[in-house]
């Protein structure tokens, strides 16, 4: 399909930091005055934490009492819809150990009748979790295909400080165990991996792995951040050092303008009154990865062979679109295709048109399966 035509971006902030320390050096310097300011006026707790090692186990346990919370409510979400007749497939809900012992809460569909042509593994977003994706679970069901997905650490039920992510390549690391695990359930069935926006840099970085690729026929990407917009005014300056003097610090100021992820009200509200999905400011750790792992995809492009669909809304407020069709437009992937959703948001699969985006997905897998 021919791309949309878009303008620049004017926002985002990857190929702007180098221009902006160019015009104010003057004020990188004041920055830096200002960061060892903040570090003597910030809480020891923050700072010196992991010097002490009481004041580190009384975080742990404050950190498994939050996750056994919010896993008894993971399991409290609705899993299907509709009548029982209505019903084509069977549910459950499991906790998968991941390569660092932690606890993370995983979530499967599966046809109720027929053989399954393929399976789908999704890695939620950045603060959301993996029972928002029910309804697309659910059509993806009533076409054969299987679906499992897993919870990031410090995301929905699993284990780990709400909203924390110590490292996006952990994370990266459980979604190669967690896919791993599935193929050996489910031998011989042809699996695909969907990542949407930070999950979808996790699934793309994944797929840059060479024993990776001979597991899946391809992988579905909807709003990848692949280049994102600024957390906060030149917060590239500090984020390095005080990620790692002061990892779980949040960006309050960051938190002031949220922009619209969806055109449908009712959808916004479901997401920012959902107790599993993270409001809070953004931890600088947090947001240190997403800054570091787009950075590296984006100087890697021409390295992915992996077959892939990428999907985008021309006027994302969160993720580039623009990177999404210099993906499409630079990978070395024989078997790619991009749809641009003409002034769609971010979270193309909470748009009022949700059920043409899931048709599109479909369509793209069948496709797939029929090109093998």
């Amino acid at each position: 399909m021919e791309p949309v035509r878009m303008d620049e971006l004017t926002s985002g902030a990857s190929g702007r930091i180098i221009p902006v320390f160019k015009s104010f050096r003057s004020a990188f310097i004041f920055i830096q005055s200002m960061f060892l300011w903040l570090l003597i006026q910030m809480p020891r707790n923050l700072v010196w934490a992991s010097s002490s090692p009481e004041r580190i186990s009384v975080l742990r346990r404050r950190d498994e009492e939050d996750a056994l919370s919010r896993r008894a409510l993971a399991e409290g979400v609705e899993m299907i819809s509709g009548t029982e007749e209505e019903n084509v497939c069977r549910w459950s809900t499991s906790v998968f150990i991941g390569v660092r012992r932690n606890a993370l809460f995983c979530r499967s569909w599966v046809p109720i009748s027929g053989d399954m042509k393929g399976i789908m593994i999704i890695i939620h977003g950045l603060n959301e979790h993996s029972g928002r994706y029910a309804h697309f679970a659910r059509k993806l069901t009533s076409c054969s295909f299987g679906v499992y997905a897993v919870d990031w650490i410090g995301h929905g039920g699993s284990d780990g400080l709400h909203g924390y992510v110590p490292s996006l390549d952990h994370v990266v690391a459980d979604t190669v165990a967690f896919l791993e695990k599935v193929k050996l359930e489910n031998p011989g069935i042809p699996c695909f991996l969907f990542g949407h926006s930070t999950g979808g840099a996790v699934v793309l970085k994944a797929a840059c792995y060479p024993r990776i690729k001979c597991m899946m026929e391809g992988i579905v990407l909807t709003s990848p951040a692949l280049r994102v917009k600024r957390l906060h005014p030149m917060v590239g300056a500090v984020v390095s050092l005080l990620s790692l003097v002061a990892p779980r610090f949040q960006f309050k100021s960051a938190n002031k303008k949220r922009f619209p992820v969806s055109r449908d009200p009712a959808a916004m509200v479901a997401k920012y009154t959902d107790p599993l999905v993270y409001t809070g400011p953004i931890r600088v750790r947090t947001g240190h990865e997403i800054l570091r792992l787009s950075s590296y995809l984006m100087q890697n492009m021409n390295s992915i062979t992996v077959p892939f669909l990428v999907l985008h809304g021309t006027a994302d407020m969160v993720t580039d679109p623009l990177a999404s069709q210099e993906l499409y437009n630079v990978a070395a992937s024989e078997f790619k295709d991009i749809i641009l959703y003409e002034g769609f948001l971010h979270d193309l699969l909470f748009e009022p048109e949700r059920e043409e985006i899931a048709a599109d997905i479909i369509n793209w897998l069948k496709k797939r399966l029929e090109s093998r």
